[in-house]
């Protein structure tokens, strides 16, 4: 009789713990936060960008530190930091407030430091158990330019014989390293002398 007692006692006592369910749309890089199947919160998140992007799937909540800092990261702070990840991907607040609603992460997903206070005392308050973390769709990623060599519209001069250079248009002229070379018609020369003589 006494053991029927206590256990109703007990259940009066024991509060109820809501199901807490975090969606996190890496598309639109939105939260949305649902307690008991109802919408709680919507808020703008930063997910991991480029080669850092954050994993989709369905996970538990496995942690939460009020104070964490990231030595992997350059000691880089992650207040109200929820982990749910093996490999250390977390909730957790972040100073930079103007990148939220695009990917700007290593991985980690981030949140104003308000809306991340009030999700960490939601997930405290109910348990890391009764809490799921799910993330889907994709990040976009400009697409890298290739690049290519710029085509010149007209070829440089360039040196058809030594010290001689013709440009694109068909002029010639001289360049360094040009020796000038003489020769002289040998009658001419004779002409020449015969009549340097007759003076």
């Amino acid at each position: 009789m006494y053991k029927i007692i206590l256990s109703a006692l007990l259940l009066f006592i024991t509060p109820a713990y809501a199901d807490v369910l975090i969606n996190i749309d890496k598309t639109t890089q939105q939260m949305s936060v649902f307690v008991d199947g109802v919408q709680t919160y919507d808020w703008p998140v930063s997910t991991g960008k480029g080669q850092y992007d954050t994993p989709s799937g369905t996970f538990t909540a496995s942690s939460m530190n009020e104070l964490w800092i990231s030595k992997q990261w350059d000691n880089a702070p992650m207040p109200h930091s929820i982990f749910f990840t093996k490999e250390g991907h977390a909730i957790h607040a972040t100073l930079e407030t103007s990148k939220l609603g695009t990917p700007a992460s290593h991985g980690c997903v981030r949140l104003a430091p308000e809306n991340a206070t009030t999700l960490y005392n939601l997930v405290e308050a109910n348990g890391l158990e009764t809490t799921q973390v799910v993330l889907s769709g994709e990040i976009y990623t400009e697409p890298q330019e290739q690049y290519s060599e710029p085509q010149e519209q007209h070829r440089p001069p360039e040196y058809d014989e030594p010290g001689i250079r013709s440009d694109p248009d068909g002029f010639e002229f001289y360049g360094p390293g040009f020796q000038f070379q003489f020769k002289f018609d040998r009658k001419r020369e004779r002409r020449e002398r015969k009549r340097w003589r007759r003076r």
